[in-house]
């Protein structure tokens, strides 16, 4: 299996001064911006942690937002995946909170928990009170980046970030929530509070980007791993014009933006509208059917069920294949998880979905 390290990218310019790599042969750009790449694009959700002993062994005494924000560390755990399975992009290794956490906000992750806020965020003053982010404070990751420039060679790098909904929602709640409760009552009971914080979410979101953008990445993805508890209709008056202006704000990068939720299968067509060039799809729907509800476009990414991993060699080998088949059928597939790589997934297993992947032809064209 290839390391996807080797090789030597042509550097050029980006808006912030930074290096930009020339990657015009990268399979999974191309399948972002619906051409035809040369092989089948495939990495991972959650790729660059949990599930790999070298991850474990390196993180040994190390907080997850401290690792987030050691450079050189963070840069590491990044390049464990891409060495290890050959995929044909690197996500950077940070966390949705991150921004939260360099602007000032009391937050931190407790294991076996997630997200926990100091002080939860649920009326006008507490949105008032919080505090804008300054590129400054994610110099960090913009170094990370820099480090992972220099690293990857031929292979493109993703830059992301949590979308406002999602971060509102652990703002709200004052951690991980099953039912949104909290969240749902102040979108409806206080839209104009709820905007407030919203928006103010949207200009963290964008500064976070921005930092990762300037400093070199290749692509950039919205996680919006919440937006699935939402009806339509609370996700088009209530969340996606906070969305739309993120993605949006990115659009003179040129870079290819992706949008993903888990549970957003009826919001596809939605979120489509927000203005990503890739709609990343969970394990819930069949990608030649999101790619109906999706529209012209636009290429999707996904969808293999994390928890099929362990169902054995044959069944994954059909239902990687399955997948490959129904992506066919958009402008553009980068084959993924429908979620994250599980903690005690077995990487092997992973690595022969890449080879699986990999050794699949290419479509001629797709096929409507």
């Amino acid at each position: 299996m290839s390391s996807g390290i080797a090789g030597t990218a042509t550097a050029g310019g980006t808006k912030g001064g930074a290096a930009r790599r020339h990657l015009p042969d990268a399979p999974f750009l191309a399948a972002t911006r619906r051409g035809r790449p040369s092989r089948r694009p495939v990495w991972f959700m959650r790729q660059a942690g949990r599930s790999l002993p070298e991850y474990r062994e390196l993180r040994k005494g190390t907080g997850m937002l401290e690792a987030c924000l050691t450079p050189d560390l963070a840069c590491e755990i990044t390049l464990q995946p891409v060495r290890r399975y050959g995929v044909d992009a690197a996500i950077l290794f940070s966390d949705i909170v991150v921004p939260l956490k360099a602007a000032g906000v009391g937050v931190d992750i407790v294991a076996g928990t997630g997200p926990v806020l100091e002080q939860p965020v649920r009326t006008g003053a507490d949105v008032a009170a919080l505090p804008a982010l300054d590129a400054e404070g994610v110099a960090p990751v913009a170094d990370a980046v820099r480090l992972l420039v220099r690293e990857l060679g031929d292979t493109p790098l993703i830059g992301f970030a949590g979308a406002p909904f999602t971060l509102a929602s652990y703002l709200v709640e004052g951690g991980p929530s099953r039912n949104h409760e909290r969240t749902k009552a102040l979108m409806h009971a206080e839209p104009d509070t709820w905007h407030a914080l919203c928006s103010s979410l949207a200009d963290t979101t964008l500064t976070f980007l921005r930092a990762q953008v300037d400093a070199g990445v290749d692509a950039v993805q919205l996680f919006d791993s919440w937006a699935g508890a939402l009806s339509e209709r609370d996700y088009r008056e209530l969340v996606l014009p906070h969305s739309t202006r993120v993605l949006q704000g990115l659009a003179d990068t040129g870079l290819p933006r992706i949008h993903f939720g888990v549970g957003t299968g009826e919001l596809l067509g939605a979120m489509g509208e927000a203005g990503a060039d890739v709609v990343g799809v969970d394990w819930r729907l069949p990608l030649d059917v999101a790619a109906a509800r999706v529209g012209p476009g636009r290429a999707l990414q996904g969808n293999l069920d994390p928890a099929l991993l362990f169902a054995g060699q044959d069944v994954v080998d059909r239902e990687v294949r399955r997948i490959l088949a129904e992506g066919a059928t958009a402008e553009g597939h980068v084959f993924n998880l429908g979620h994250g790589v599980l903690p005690e997934t077995d990487p092997d297993v992973l690595a022969r979905v890449v080879d699986l992947v990999h050794e699949t032809p290419v479509p001629a064209t797709h096929e409507p």
